[in-house]
């Protein structure tokens, strides 16, 4: 059985887009038909995140940890006490192509990084070009990228429970979880081809998340048009900066 966890925090907005993906990734024919289960656990959800999650098929597990390295761990944990071979994270605000999880079996690594792409930058508002393009500049969207996304990760359970699982962390847990899994000498993937898409909103869900890494950029960018609010972001840690630097893969392709 494939297991699909996926934290949320208050994502009525986006969770049935989400989980409408990931079931068609579940159907597709390259899996041959084996169980996909998939599990939203719903970190101090107020709102119908919840209602709609089971609608749309999925387990539930409510918990009040406002700790996204918890929220994954909890979903994992249930997914291999279910027997879940293999573990796949993706975030409620993120739509998965039809080949995610069958792109992640077909490397044969013990885990897969993969990377995101945005869709609609309309809500950063006069700014969305720029950001757009600043982005598209900084970011490698190819194999041999070191980015690592909570959005876009899987991981066999043998890996993970010998890397020890997602720390509890607020932010980070996902780099945290492949340094720990290159610790033990596991086989990393850095792919493009397990393709999401990732919202680009201005409200980030998690401090230092990607959606901080964004607005750190837009705030940058705003200095040229100081007309523009931005909100405050705190400054983003190397870590987080290092995934929006170039390869040496990407780098090497540019000078082609």
């Amino acid at each position: 059985m494939i297991g699909v966890a996926i934290p949320a925090h208050d994502e009525e907005a986006h969770i049935a887009a989400t989980l409408a993906a990931v079931r068609v990734a579940a159907a597709h024919p390259d899996l041959q038909g084996e169980a996909v289960r998939v599990v939203v656990v719903l970190d101090a959800c107020a709102d119908g995140t919840a209602r709609l999650a089971r609608h749309a098929g999925a387990w539930t597990l409510p918990i009040e940890a406002r700790n996204v390295g918890t929220a994954r761990a909890t979903g994992a944990d249930w997914l291999l006490a279910a027997g879940a071979r293999w573990l796949a994270f993706t975030d409620a605000d993120t739509r998965v192509d039809a080949r995610w999880l069958a792109a992640q079996l077909a490397l044969q690594a013990d885990a897969v990084c993969g990377s995101v792409a945005v869709d609609d930058w309309s809500a950063h508002g006069p700014l969305a070009d720029r950001l757009q393009a600043h982005f598209d500049h900084h970011y490698c969207d190819a194999d041999g990228h070191r980015h690592i996304h909570g959005a876009n990760l899987g991981v066999s359970a043998e890996a993970y429970r010998r890397a020890g699982g997602f720390a509890p962390l607020h932010c980070s847990e996902d780099v945290a979880l492949v340094e720990a899994l290159a610790r033990t000498g596991a086989r990393i993937a850095w792919s493009a081809l397990p393709r999401v898409w990732t919202s680009a909103r201005p409200q980030a869900r998690a401090r230092g998340g990607f959606g901080d890494t964004l607005l750190a950029m837009a705030r940058s960018l705003s200095e040229v048009l100081p007309a523009v609010p931005v909100p405050d972001v705190a400054d983003v840690s190397p870590s987080l900066g290092a995934r929006l630097l170039p390869s040496p893969a990407c780098a090497r392709a540019a000078a082609r």
